[in-house]
Order: structure tokens, then sequence, then C-alpha cells
């Protein structure tokens, strides 16, 4: 079956070109592609252990969101956060170009790569990276991730599951992003002194905060949009 591919391409300035083709399995987002050959000892699943990870060191002795960080981390050691830089991304269905911060390109990469490394806790981004939206707005994002969470509960219905009509359950997974974006940046911290890696985490945070805090008066603002639905 044909593979669903990335490819983020980072203009650095002076001639330097930072590509990075990615390649999922289509029925579950899988990120695919060999790991590194040598794990650094930042990628150990015991060091900065998020403390809700349901993983073991027996079985899983590297952590697999930390392993598909280590080339990101290693291309851009030597960049930080506020430097300017070019970056393509093209899907299947579209091309994005855009001026930006490396902080800002870095973190959608890290977006994509962290929903799909094989870390329990973030599986459940994975609808959302197959339609990946590079540079999405908050409020683009905000409407993407309550989209996919309902659409969850419908699938959850037809399976004879409970579905979540509330939308707590969706406050409930950001939250658990929020502690695993905590420990990532300690991670980051011990790998590299540039700060644009680890900044890209802070921004990824930023919206995992505040999601729980704000999401439903954030929808109420959506509402007037939806009247066609409501009777009137």
């Amino acid at each position: 079956m044909e593979t669903i591919d990335v490819r983020y391409r980072f203009n650095l300035g002076e001639g330097v070109l930072e590509v990075f083709d990615l390649s999922f399995r289509p029925e579950d987002m899988e990120l695919l592609g060999p790991e590194p050959e040598k794990s650094p000892p930042w990628a150990r699943l015991g060091f900065h252990q998020c403390p809700h990870c349901p993983l073991n060191e027996k079985e899983h002795p590297n952590c697999p969101l930390a392993l598909r960080l280590v080339e990101v981390i290693d291309k851009f050691h030597q960049i930080m956060s506020y430097d300017n830089i070019r970056l393509d991304v093209t899907t299947r269905e579209r091309f994005i170009s855009q001026d930006t911060s490396a902080q800002k390109g870095v973190s959608s990469l890290l977006g994509l790569l962290i929903a799909t490394s094989g870390c329990p806790h973030t599986r459940f981004l994975r609808p959302m990276a197959r339609h990946h939206l590079p540079f999405a707005s908050y409020e683009e994002t905000l409407y993407r991730a309550a989209s996919m969470y309902a659409l969850a509960q419908y699938f959850r219905m037809r399976e004879g599951l409970d579905p979540d009509r509330t939308l707590q359950g969706l406050l409930g997974l950001y939250h658990s992003v929020c502690e695993i974006n905590v420990a990532v940046a300690e991670r980051v911290r011990a790998a590299t002194s540039a700060d644009s890696t680890i900044n890209a985490i802070v921004i990824l945070d930023l919206f995992a905060q505040v999601l729980p805090e704000s999401v439903e008066g954030e929808l109420d603002k959506l509402r007037e949009l939806f009247t066609a639905y409501l009777g009137k």
C-alpha cells in the first residue's frame, strides 16, 4: 500500500539545507523508517521518563518519542530560536512555504513527529497527523482537535462504547501531553545547548496548557457558525 509522505525542507541560509523525508503507514499513521543506530543517553527510557509512562525498560530500553527527535536535534544543534529560515512543506495534497523563525518551523515538525512516534500517550493525535496542517494557528488547532475528538466519539458509539459528549476526555488527553512536554524538554536540554528545539517544544506546550482552560469558551465563539445545525 502506498505510504503517506511528508517532506520538510529547511533553508537555513548561506546555502545550508536540512531535509526531512517522512513516510507513514496509511492505516494508522505509524512513522516508518529506521531508528538511529546508536541511541544517545538522553533517549533512554529511564532518563526523565514521563511519570505516567506505561512502558518498561526491559521491553523498551529507549523512549520511542525521544528516538524520533535524535535527527532533528543533531541537525539543529547550532541553530538558535529566532534565526530566520525558509520552510517548505510538501504533502500529497499541498505545498506550503513560509519565511519564519527556526523555533516555529521546528515546532511544526516536532508536532508531527511526536504524534506518530509510537508514544502511547500521543496516539490520539494521529488523525490530526494524517491531515497535517503546518503553521496552524491556535484557533485552527483548537477546531481540528475538537472536531477530531467529536468524530472519535461517533466511532466509539458505533463500536458500542460510551461516547463522551462533554469533551472532558479531550481535556484529560491534553493534560497528559503537558506532562510529556515537560519530560521531553528535559531530555532536549541534556542533548543540546541551542534553544531552537527546546523553544519549539515550548510552543507546542503552550497550546497543550491553554486548551484545557479555555476550550469551552473558545468553542462557544464558533457557535454562530453552526446555526444551520441548531434549527435556527
